[in-house]
């Protein structure tokens, strides 16, 4: 017998599972997601949940507070046999954990113990993880400590940010969400305990994250970079001799010098010999200009910004911004 359900979500993240879900034999009873909120200029963020609720024309409720007793008494009266949770934004008291016959199950944007908290996918990339995945967890009052009820896992490409991992973990999530719940309707879930052993956490991100120190090695910036992509972003600061310090967002880096995959057609006819990569070295931050290309020095070895932006300008590749910038061996990157 299909179960019914109460959906809680507000972002991006929770629109491939929720829409599995409303698409699904499982009936629906209501959305729970964040308030509208305005942005700056009073511009309305649009809610993409309250959206596709809209679309399936499912009641949709936006309380400030989902744990005060008016919004427990209409879940209440909802009679739901589970509640599926996903970036939701409110932390759900144990007075609403009891009320579904099931419990409320959390999508999750890792391989849980690992990175338990508020930013799963960007820790798991700037972190360094090879691989991660989608955790379906029961909830608990501990966060994100529930046992387990379904994983799936997938490798981290190279050169992916956040943003991206974080749509194809969400798109993951969806067979798996309706598997655990096919499992749930059976009576045939294994709940697996997390082991306290391996637990790591992944607090929120604060635009101080993405400041770069380039006293750390290539992958740990080039990790950084890319999971700090699409906020708050990677930033630094060009001093330049004879000019005025240069505030810059870094948005793509060549793990290492001999990486011409993202190189413009006119950079890639020219390549650099390891004769002069190998005489590259120099201090943390220190700019070298290598055949018209953007090198700096980190911790062990010389990597290639590729994309670069400066403060208040368009994003360029590295020889558009050496040439407009006239970057010279003598400029140098420093924390912001």
């Amino acid at each position: 017998m299909p179960l019914r359900l109460v959906l809680m979500g507000t972002g991006e993240f929770a629109i491939p599972p929720f829409r599995a879900i409303l698409e699904s034999d499982h009936v629906t009873t209501a959305v729970f997601t964040q308030p509208d909120r305005t942005g700056s200029g009073h511009h309305r963020h649009v809610n993409v949940v309250k959206e596709l609720a809209i679309q399936h024309q499912i009641p949709v409720f936006q309380p400030d507070r989902i744990n005060e007793t008016e919004s427990l008494d209409q879940l209440r009266q909802l009679q739901a046999d589970v509640f599926v949770v996903a970036s939701f934004g409110q932390i759900l008291k144990q007075s609403l954990l009891d009320i579904p016959r099931l419990g409320a199950f959390n999508i999750h944007g890792s391989l849980l113990p690992r990175h338990r908290g508020a930013a799963p996918v960007q820790y798991a990339i700037w972190k360094g993880d090879r691989t991660t995945g989608v955790t379906i967890f029961q909830i608990e009052r501990s966060l994100d400590s529930g046992p387990v009820a379904g994983k799936v896992s997938t490798e981290i490409g190279d050169d992916e940010t956040s943003g991206e991992l974080m749509m194809r973990l969400a798109s993951l999530s969806a067979p798996l969400c309706l598997k655990v719940l096919q499992l749930l309707e059976s009576g045939t879930v294994v709940l697996e305990k997390q082991d306290p052993e391996l637990v790591t956490l992944s607090p929120r991100i604060t635009k101080a994250d993405g400041v770069i120190n380039w006293k750390h090695t290539r992958r740990q910036i080039h990790c950084q970079i890319r999971a700090m992509q699409p906020w708050p972003k990677a930033s630094t600061c060009l001093q330049r001799h004879g000019q005025a310090t240069l505030r810059c967002i870094l948005l793509k880096t060549a793990y290492t010098p001999f990486d011409n995959s993202s190189m413009s057609q006119q950079q890639s006819t020219r390549t650099i010999s390891t004769e002069t990569i190998s005489t590259s070295s120099g201090p943390p931050g220190s700019v070298r200009v290598l055949q018209g290309r953007l090198f700096v020095n980190a911790a062990d070895g010389i990597m290639e910004i590729t994309q670069i932006q400066p403060e208040g300008r368009k994003p360029m590749d590295g020889l558009s911004f050496v040439n407009g910038y006239s970057v010279t061996d003598r400029d140098q990157f420093v924390d912001s």
